[in-house]
């Protein structure tokens, strides 16, 4: 195994936060960590980096106790990448200057084959031509695939993630998840505070949901999504249920997406009359933005979120589309706009954002 921690104990002040922690991770393996807010999930992570100090327990990383008191904390730590929800990229040093500076002065690795790997890496996560762009230059998806590139540079066997979209526009996080999907075939451990359910539900090897001061129920994807067994993991699963899909390609397979909305909102008991409106609001807005973002041959590039809020039963539709601008609200009113018509008559509130270089539309039905 990569990782044992045995009776791991933190509290701060009067507060304890993880009591009695134990947990195995093999090598390869895929854990998403789950939770509440404040259930102990951030500090956990910090705790095996020592960025946190235990107040009792072991921790080995690699076969290594960090925690032993003669502990070559520096040295074990290499075996560790960590991605913070905040970037961290040295402002003043460009993309290749960020992601070589640690190799070079710690691992005493030549400047040119840093630059080598920095390049491999850099082409692996599409920001080649960003290679000399200055944080400050970049989406905050850019600057976090960035990050997650920086900590690759040091050969790390386990990489932790601590809610590496939180600090994302919505828009964003699938830039991230796609190099983290691509991450989990390279046989890297990996450990991943996150909040995106259906992507820890598709990528993990195992769930740990976290609540009363460490792990309370630990399983397959499946186990804990589909059939959890004890009274808050059910409680927190019900709280909000996604819908995902991604398009591509004007000649996108609609059946496929439209039969996913309906066995989505009849899992969720939605009837006949707002699963159809659902279906409705989400093909229309696709091909207004088709027709109003894109010319002839370019890159499609279209996500489609619902978002439904059990205790609350609230529904909300979000598409993000690239392409030009285009504020499908403000077009003119005529038949040839008949899908913004029908989306206005659906929807409780509808509105328009253009961020990051992308169209987005919030519908709440």
């Amino acid at each position: 195994m990569v990782i044992e921690v045995k009776n791991l104990c933190k509290s701060f002040n009067s507060v304890e936060v993880l009591k009695n922690l134990n947990l195995q991770v093999e090598e390869g393996e895929v854990i998403s960590i789950i939770g509440g807010s404040g259930c102990g999930k951030s500090v956990f992570l910090r705790c095996l980096e020592l960025l946190e100090i235990p107040d009792a327990g072991n921790i080995f990383i690699d076969g290594q106790e960090i925690t032993a008191q003669n502990a070559d904390v520096d040295f074990i730590r290499r075996s560790l990448g960590m991605v913070y929800q905040k970037f961290n990229l040295f402002s003043h040093l460009n993309v290749l200057e960020n992601l070589i500076l640690a190799p070079t002065k710690i691992l005493k690795i030549p400047k040119l084959d840093a630059e080598k790997k920095a390049d491999d890496w850099l082409k692996k996560v599409g920001l080649i031509s960003k290679k000399f762009s200055y944080p400050a230059e970049l989406s905050g998806g850019q600057q976090q695939r960035i990050a997650i590139c920086r900590s690759l540079m040091m050969n790390p066997k386990i990489i932790l993630f601590d809610e590496p979209t939180s600090a994302l526009d919505p828009t964003m996080v699938g830039e991230v998840l796609a190099v983290m999907r691509m991450l989990s075939k390279e046989n890297l451990t990996m450990l991943i505070v996150t909040h995106e359910m259906n992507f820890a539900k598709e990528i993990s090897d195992r769930i740990l949901f976290f609540a009363e001061k460490g792990i309370y129920e630990e399983g397959t994807p499946q186990e804990i999504f589909e059939n959890p067994k004890k009274p808050l993991t059910i409680e927190f699963i019900n709280k909000l249920k996604f819908f995902h899909y991604e398009i591509f390609d004007k000649n996108f397979d609609l059946p496929e997406m439209q039969g996913g909305i309906w066995n989505f909102s009849e899992k969720y008991g939605f009837n006949n009359k707002k699963s159809t409106n659902i279906q409705l609001c989400c093909e229309e807005a696709i091909f207004e933005f088709f027709d109003g973002c894109y010319s002839e041959g370019d890159a499609i590039k279209i996500f489609v979120d619902i978002v439904y809020s059990e205790s609350k039963k609230q529904t909300e539709i979000k598409i993000c589309s690239g392409g030009k601008k285009y504020n499908l609200l403000e077009v003119e009113d005529t038949m040839d706009h008949l899908g913004v018509k029908i989306l206005k008559k659906i929807a409780k509130e509808i509105k328009y954002f253009y961020e990051d270089d992308l169209n987005k539309i919030v519908i709440k039905i």
